[in-house]
């Protein structure tokens, strides 16, 4: 179904790519805007999912994708197109709600998987948490939308997120596997496609698991490594 032209349709559900084009004066993390450039390449390859263009599915995918580019790298919330700052709050799995500051402060990784036996989001913080996830998966961790099982004003959509384990976890080595992660969010949306909340529903214990489920690294019980 498609439900907007391009002369109507707001900018934070375009393109990520074009919307980082179109902003001006934004302050990033890094000081430069992003580049997706193998991620856009990565996602023309594995993509199982292609969207028409002014569908409902491409137009969420396209507002979720835009909103992890603001949640990673911008840092003022106030510049943040995809939400509505003020009354934004997000959580996971029925864990309290977090606003648009703390997810600047603390990162998306810390506030989605909190603490566990095998992460502890009070250990880590937004950078360090970034590094751990960038080593498991150097070829990126890519996200997608599967289908809208409901439309606005409470988008429900089920997605998935997946990468090559490819990159040690902690002291776990890597597999190889492409790790998956299935799940389903609901986005309470004004009219013109803002997110006022966002409740994100996934088995975080199942991910944490496959990067757990390989050999532990030996190198430093070894009695020669020790010495070296």
């Amino acid at each position: 179904m498609t439900i907007m032209g391009t002369a109507d349709t707001p900018l934070w559900v375009q393109d990520r790519d074009t919307v980082i084009t179109e902003e001006n004066n934004v302050e990033w993390r890094y000081g430069v805007p992003p580049d997706y450039s193998r991620n856009n390449a990565a996602l023309q390859q594995q993509s199982k999912y292609n969207h028409i263009e002014g569908s409902l599915e491409a137009i969420v995918q396209n507002l979720v994708r835009t909103f992890e580019m603001e949640v990673s790298f911008k840092t003022n919330p106030q510049q943040w197109l995809s939400v509505v700052v003020d009354k934004f709050r997000m959580r996971t799995n029925t864990e309290p709600a977090y606003t648009a500051k703390d997810i600047v402060a603390a990162g998306t990784y810390n506030l989605f998987l909190g603490e566990s036996d095998h992460y502890s989001a009070k250990a880590e913080d937004f950078e360090s948490s970034g590094r751990i996830f960038h080593e498991v998966f150097p070829n990126g961790f890519l996200w997608e939308l599967i289908e809208v099982l409901a439309g606005p004003p409470s988008v429900t959509f089920k997605w998935r997120h997946w990468g090559t384990f490819s990159g040690s976890y902690k002291e776990h080595q890597p597999t190889g596997e492409v790790v998956e992660v299935v799940g389903v969010s609901v986005a309470r949306v004004t009219d013109d496609l803002k997110i006022e909340s966002l409740e994100h529903y996934f088995d975080t214990n199942s991910f944490l698991g496959k990067l757990t489920s390989g050999e532990k690294a030996i190198a430093s019980s070894c009695p020669f490594h020790q010495q070296a």
